[in-house]
């Protein structure tokens, strides 16, 4: 397998509305900032990978238009993935293992904010049984929570350390989008959103985009002093029928924790894209992640959840982490599909 390593990352801030842009010029400084931090151009870059969907834009083929921020003029090797950015970097991952390029762009967006974002999400379930009945992201969610209290496999109390945790921790992330210092007390004192979920425990409706530069090998050390290497990565999907799940655990996030390697070493760092509070906690269970580790730093998808890019901002927190020396290795989660159906794991590590 050949060295590939994370050498630049940038985000815009999140933003629950981005009116005043278009997907173009809210991608143009992500992209730039990206490519710039490792002084390359888009003339530097062997292939190129996006991760959006057409359901947000409201226009089919939409991410062809957004292609205009990277300049694909001569022609680029350019590919698309109609999911999370971070699935779209596994692409660009294997795309650099066959070893004709160097090195790779990947960058994701969305505007969420411009229609109903918890029914637009209905359209991922399945369309005959499910589908019909148009249950909303949350509700599905909070049913999942339920499910996963009257099991005891946490308390409500947990949920709540959570949310405040997270919005504590986003204090220190400038690009974080709801950040704040509250008890878990008054977390508890809120009234239920949709029971067991209160508002507190749900991520919000974000705007934004995000990029990243890959490279392999000695262009990786050539370019930064210290790379965030890819050890592991894998992803894996669960049934797209709720009732032949366990919602209580994270079956598919399990499997691609042990495929990436993820025990193989002690772990820093972990950024989880864990839009509910509960998820969170099924998914430390799932990778095993002792009390050590310190968990969603930025804050992480509670304190802004960018649609089609939250998973990827989870591995460039990870790798800026590692380029600035604060950890030496980390693990990257990323999730899309309902209740945790489909689950990236990444892990990262600096040299020695």
């Amino acid at each position: 397998m050949r060295d590939i390593a994370v050498i630049s990352f940038a985000q815009t801030p999140a933003r629950r509305r981005v009116a005043e842009l278009n997907e173009v010029e809210m991608l143009m400084p992500a992209v730039h900032t990206a490519l710039g931090q490792v002084d390359m151009t888009i003339d530097d870059i062997g292939f190129t990978c996006s991760g959006s969907t057409d359901y947000l834009a409201g226009v089919g083929f939409s991410f062809v238009s957004t292609l205009d921020s990277v300049g694909p003029w001569p022609p680029i090797q350019e590919s698309h993935v109609e999911m999370d950015g971070a699935f779209a970097l596994y692409e660009a991952w294997v795309k650099l293992q066959l070893g004709e390029l160097d090195t790779a762009l990947v960058y994701c967006y969305s505007k969420s904010s411009p229609g109903d974002l918890p029914m637009v999400l209905t359209r991922q379930l399945d369309p005959i049984l499910t589908g019909p009945l148009w249950p909303d992201a949350v509700s599905l969610a909070a049913l999942q929570a339920q499910a996963w209290l009257d099991a005891g496999k946490g308390t409500e109390d947990d949920m709540a350390e959570v949310a405040v945790r997270s919005r504590k921790a986003a204090l220190d992330n400038p690009n974080a989008q709801l950040a704040w210092d509250r008890p878990a007390a008054d977390h508890l004192a809120d009234g239920y959103h949709i029971a067991p979920l209160r508002k507190g425990d749900c991520p919000p409706i974000t705007d934004g985009a995000a990029a990243i530069v890959l490279a392999a090998g000695d262009v990786a050390r050539e370019k930064v002093e210290r790379p965030a290497w890819i050890r592991g990565i894998d992803h894996r999907i669960e049934p797209i029928h709720l009732g032949l799940r366990d919602l209580t655990v994270s079956a598919s996030t399990r499997i691609a924790a042990d495929k990436a390697g993820v025990a193989d070493g002690p772990v820093d760092v972990a950024e989880l894209h864990a839009p509910f509070t509960h998820q969170e906690l099924i998914l430390r269970e799932a990778l095993g992640l002792g009390d050590d580790v310190s968990v969603n730093p930025s804050g992480g998808a509670l304190a802004a959840n960018v649609m089609m890019a939250a998973g990827l901002i989870r591995i460039g927190e990870v790798a800026t982490r590692i380029s600035a020396g604060d950890a030496q290795r980390g693990v990257a989660h990323a999730t899309s599909g309902p209740c945790l159906q489909q689950n990236l794991v990444t892990v990262l590590e600096g040299d020695a």
